[in-house]
Parts: structure tokens; sequence; C-alpha cells
């Protein structure tokens, strides 16, 4: 494992990566505001540590829908890998594979469905593969993508619902973000939607979604996807204990807490803020959560308020640009090597004994969410 944090990572993915492509990933909404809060909140959250607490041996195993994991640390969904590495995506897996967790991989992959999940290690191995649907206006475009997900191998379908429209990101408007011309949104070729260039001055991305995400989007389509998918379907993008329930009412298998990284609705709370009050609508329902996570104890903390797992999404593109699939695998050995050691100082030897009162944090105080 190396020694490097990953704020250390992200100074050295900063060197590798066009000056367009580092702010794309690592920008924001608006001010950015939100985008602060996702990593400062997990500041405001206390530890409470036990003593006298066997830790020679940890257990941070975790079980999602008939998936064994080793530890509960998965990849989020993020686009276009190929901005910071050649072999994108497929490294990526390779990286997660390697540590046997589960990979995301966004509709708008610079690899398609297929050669993701055929992506292999030198031994052999193969990642998990969870797949982030966008909903197009167009039904048959959602259709083709589940079901080649399906038939690819897919484990579960995550389906983002905070973007009907991106998000203002000043940085990508000032670097007229695109793709290159020799990169393409791979799993829409066959709608000829794979091409995402524009003009200086614009966000390239934000036309192509304003011109072909469907705003019409709500629970009852939730339900036609559930239907349509023919696999468990998790819910991304929720912040609020009412719309968790109306989602699992529909049909939803589990939520994903999430803010897009602070990337859509800026001074929108932060995803650890949101975490308890989602946990605690739905108690009985396998919450995970994304946003912010840069340590061990962040993560640790995340579990502590109700999260099964989590998974991160910039730090494995610090990975990539750094050093490819060895970098992602940097990455998350070094999260699972904090998380191990945080578990050992909390007093935890077994992710079952993550309880509530391990941490004091001053966002839960009831059923709206209120400071306390």
């Amino acid at each position: 494992m190396t020694t490097l944090t990953i704020k250390e990572m992200e100074n050295l993915a900063c060197r590798n990566l066009e000056q367009s492509y580092f702010d794309y990933y690592q920008g924001g909404a608006e001010d950015e505001i939100t985008l602060g809060r996702n990593c400062s909140d997990f500041d405001a959250i206390k530890l409470r540590p036990r003593m006298l607490v066997d830790v020679s041996s940890v257990d941070m195993a975790v079980d999602l829908w008939g998936e064994k994991l080793p530890m509960p640390i998965l990849i989020a969904p993020t686009a276009f890998h190929c901005l910071a590495h050649p072999e994108g995506e497929l490294a990526s897996a390779r990286a997660a594979a390697s540590v046997s967790t589960i990979m995301t991989l966004s509709t708008l992959a610079n690899h398609s469905i297929e050669e993701v999940a055929a992506a292999e290690t030198q031994e052999g191995k193969r990642a998990r593969l969870w797949f982030q649907l966008y909903v197009y206006k167009d039904r048959e475009i959602t259709r083709d993508l589940l079901a080649r997900a399906r038939q690819a191998g897919v484990r579960a379908i995550v389906l983002t619902v905070d973007s009907p429209r991106l998000g203002k990101r000043p940085r990508d408007c000032k670097n007229g973000f695109h793709l290159p011309a020799h990169l393409s949104a791979r799993n829409l070729e066959r709608f000829f939607l794979q091409n995402i260039s524009g003009n200086s001055g614009k966000n390239a991305l934000a036309d192509y979604i304003a011109s072909l995400y469907d705003l019409s989007l709500s629970f009852a389509e939730l339900e036609w996807i559930v239907a349509e998918a023919g696999l468990p379907v998790l819910v991304k993008g929720i912040l609020r204990g009412d719309d968790a329930r109306k989602a699992l009412a529909a049909g939803a298998a589990g939520i994903i807490v999430s803010n897009h990284g602070g990337r859509q609705l800026d001074t929108a709370i932060s995803s650890i803020e949101a975490l308890e009050e989602v946990c605690r609508a739905v108690p009985e329902t396998t919450v995970l959560m994304d946003g912010g996570i840069r340590r061990g104890t962040d993560i640790l903390k995340a579990l502590a308020l109700g999260a099964r797992a989590v998974l991160v999404g910039r730090p494995v593109l610090w990975g990539l640009a750094w050093q490819g699939e060895s970098g992602v695998r940097s990455v998350l050995s070094t999260l699972q090597e904090e998380l191990l050691l945080s578990m050992q100082l909390a007093g935890v030897a077994s992710l079952k004994d993550v309880e509530r009162d391990l941490v004091k944090s001053p966002f839960f105080a009831g059923g709206q969410g209120e400071r306390l």
C-alpha cells in the first residue's frame, strides 16, 4: 500500500491532467459550497471510541444484495474515465476486481458495458459491476441499456435521479468542456448519441443533457424502470427521508444518499448530513452513501450513522490519473487500510459493532433533519 494520502494522490493527478479535465473532475456547482461541505461536514462529526476491546481480528466484510465483499467500499459512477488515463474504465474495473469490490459503471463511460464487463486482471478476475442509469426521453434507450446490462452480467442498476438538468458548473462553462474527438460515450453509439462536442465558451455536456434527458422522470417512471430492469434498482441522489420512503414504495431495492458530488444544486445539504435522516426513515432498508469520503475515519462515521457501505468517486479518478490501474488499486487499498486502523482504534472488531453511539453528530435531531 502506498503511504500517500488521497489528497496527495489528487495533487499528483493534477500534474498529469489537462486543466479543463481536472476542473471537470474536481469542480462543483456554482460557488461550490456543497462541494466543500461534503468533506468538511465529516470534520464536524466526532468519534467516541471504546476502549479495552479485542481488535486483534477485525471483520470488515459486508453483504449487499447477495454480493459478499471484503470491505464496505465501492467505486461510485463517474463519467469519462479516459480523460484521466487511456485505459479508462477498463483500468478502474481491473482495479476493483483485484480488491474484490464492485465498480459502478456510468452511462456516460468512454468504454461500453460489454467492454468493461469483459475486462480481466492478469489473474483472470473480473469486476463485479453495477450499472448507473440516466433516463433519456426516448424510452427505447433505457430498454436497450437495461437489456445489455443484464446480458453483460451486471448485478444491480443504480438509477441517478438528481440530474434532470446539469447543475451550473462555472469551471466547465469557462473551459468550454467537451470530449476530445477520439473519445465518446460508447454506450450510446447505436442511438448516434455518443458524441459530446461543443463550441468554446459553452459546456457541451450541459447542452447534451438539456436536449436528451427526461425532465418528467417521476416515481411512476421509477416503477416502470424497476419492472423493466429485472435486477435490483438502487435509487441514487436521495437526500430526504420522505423521498426514500417513496422510492421504496415504487419498488426500489435500496437507496444511495448522494448530492452528485456537489455538482448539481449548490447549497444542498451534504451527503453525510442527509444520511441519518434517510436511514431513520427507512430503517429496514440497505442505504449506501457517497460524497466527501477521503479518509477511513469518514467511512467509519458514515457506517455509524447508518450506511451499510460507501462509494468513492473523485479519489478513484485521482488514482487513475496518477498511475492508472495501480493508482486506483492504491486508492481502494489505502481506504481499506485506514478503515481497518480506525475500527481498531475506535474499539470495534466488526461492522456489526459499529453503532450510532460511536459518533457525536451535530446534524440530526428529528424527523425533519434539524440541526441540534
